[in-house]
């Protein structure tokens, strides 16, 4: 089984680029910075980022709602790859390709929502739209 959750910060507004051909789709690019807890007796933690990715209507609402400093839950998968650069040299790549993501944060927690709501529930697959979001605003 590939699955994996976290809850992080984002790093930067996402990236979106759009395919080409006859159905472009949205593709969302953005980092999430994960805290990592170390052990009791060491105090504090450390960070991971993690490189996340969101295809058509999830990358698309990244790019619509999700913004630098929002605290996200995500589901997803991890996906390798690899590349060759420009030097010639190969660059490996480990990515999380998102199914489901959802605001963390309240708007008094400085988040985009009014209350804790998902923007994507996990168990029923179907979106749930923010408090305050107008229809006409939405992606689809």
């Amino acid at each position: 089984m590939n699955t994996v959750i976290l809850m992080g910060r984002l790093t930067r507004d996402p990236e979106v680029r759009y395919t080409q051909g006859e159905k472009s789709m949205a593709v969302a690019r953005y980092t999430l910075a994960v805290d990592r807890r170390r052990a009791a007796d060491s105090g504090g933690q450390n960070t991971d980022f993690i490189s996340c990715v969101a295809f058509d209507r999830a990358g698309e609402f990244a790019e619509k709602y999700f913004r630098q400093g929002q605290r996200v839950l995500v589901r997803g998968r991890i996906q390798t790859g690899s590349y060759v650069n420009r030097d010639g040299q190969k660059i490996y790549t480990t990515d999380v390709v998102i199914l489901e993501q959802e605001f963390a944060d309240s708007r008094r927690d400085g988040g985009g929502v009014k209350h804790l709501k998902p923007a994507i529930r996990f168990h029923d697959g179907f979106m749930n739209i923010p408090d305050g979001v107008e229809d006409d605003g939405l992606p689809f």
